[in-house]
């Protein structure tokens, strides 16, 4: 039988962490914490009044992400399936929990284990040396717990961004495609989107999209747009650090407002809430939405992506980025599931917490350019 675990199993855990480890092993201390303090759950294979064997999960307070912190069997009990059971009854509270995603690491010499997590559809994704207490190093792997749209499902096309700087022009490429099947996919485009969206800098090398630039090259290309700020003016400034460059940016951003206004894009200073998200979806608008990277990438700089769908727990949003380097590939960014919360927390960005969406919607009887 499975069940939570409970302040008075933490003898029979120590015992099975005994059992099972040679080191790392986890206190009666930890255990205490681990079950009534950590954001964490701790459930038991229990058989004839004696634990065979655990899993810890803990979950992140900031992202979607929840982690397998430990599993064990009783040496004597294992090839029995009980580890599998315990997995699986992880894997599904942590989708009760609204993770969209589980991550394990593994001992590099573990091959059992790195095999029975492959068998149960996780991915090794990083390789990190001197993890153990042993000098000895992890792999890590995830599985995507909530299913992704299958590509018939998916009405937004999908394009990479083939540079660092270019993530705007190639979510606004994603939504125009979609509003209009003719539209181009090229990196000659996206480059030249950038060129009219660009704020000029950024926190470091090129500059990246503001949305008023966004929301001016969709115009030009014969499409409605509508912008909301959370924040009056100097939008993204505090992403550099010289005022010779905050004096530019201020220039281009006054310039690109003021076209704004002149060929009347609206600009609306109110953040958009998740009804109003589900709303504008159904009418058939694109919504651009500005996030921190933080949360995806543990790195501090502004990034967009491009809203495709939401239901009643989550957002589902293209990344233009794929790290390959990391072993990304396109599932981990196609239609990605953010839960609700999680979402509203990273769409925004720096010390204020500036936030912006660029609604795209199709123009009738406009022919669009390039």
């Amino acid at each position: 039988m499975i069940r939570a675990a409970r302040p008075d199993d933490i003898p029979q855990l120590v015992l099975l962490e005994n059992q099972c480890f040679q080191q790392d092993r986890i206190s009666a201390r930890q255990f205490r914490y681990l079950l009534t303090k950590a954001h964490a759950h701790s459930l038991v294979f229990e058989r004839e009044s004696r634990l065979i064997g655990y899993v810890t999960i803990l979950y992140s307070r900031a992202t979607s992400t929840a982690r397998i912190y430990s599993v064990a069997v009783d040496p004597l009990q294992q090839r029995q399936g009980i580890a599998r059971q315990l997995i699986d009854r992880a894997e599904a509270a942590s989708l009760e929990q609204g993770k969209t995603s589980i991550r394990v690491e593994i001992r590099e010499d573990n091959t059992s284990s790195r095999r029975l997590f492959t068998s149960l559809g996780y991915k090794p994704f990083r390789h990190v040396l001197d993890y153990y207490e042993d000098h000895q190093s992890a792999v890590r792997m995830e599985k995507n717990l909530h299913p992704r749209r299958n590509g018939q499902e998916i009405r937004v096309p999908y394009y990479q961004q083939s540079l660092e700087f270019t993530c705007g022009p190639a979510c606004l490429m994603m939504a125009m495609k979609a509003l209009d099947p003719g539209q181009e996919f090229s990196k000659q485009r996206e480059l030249r989107l950038w060129r009219e969206a660009t704020t000029i800098f950024m926190t470091s090398g090129f500059g990246g999209c503001g949305p008023q630039g966004l929301a001016l090259a969709a115009l030009r290309r014969g499409f409605m747009a509508e912008i909301f700020l959370n924040f009056p003016e100097n939008f993204l400034i505090d992403s550099v650090r010289s005022e010779e460059k905050k004096q530019i940016m201020r220039l281009v951003e006054e310039d690109m407002t003021e076209q704004c206004v002149e060929l009347g894009i609206p600009i609306h200073h109110q953040p958009v809430s998740m009804e109003m998200l589900r709303q504008y979806l159904a009418e058939g608008a694109i919504p651009l939405v500005l996030i921190s990277s933080w949360a995806i990438y543990r790195q501090k700089f502004p990034h967009w992506l491009v809203v495709i769908d939401m239901d009643d727990r989550f957002v589902y949003a293209h990344d233009p980025l794929i790290e390959s380097h990391k072993g990304e590939t396109l599932a981990d960014s196609l239609s990605m599931p953010i839960a609700h919360a999680d979402f509203h927390r990273m769409a925004r960005y720096g010390k204020k917490g500036q936030r912006a969406v660029v609604l795209i919607r199709p123009q009738a009887n406009t022919s669009a350019s390039r």
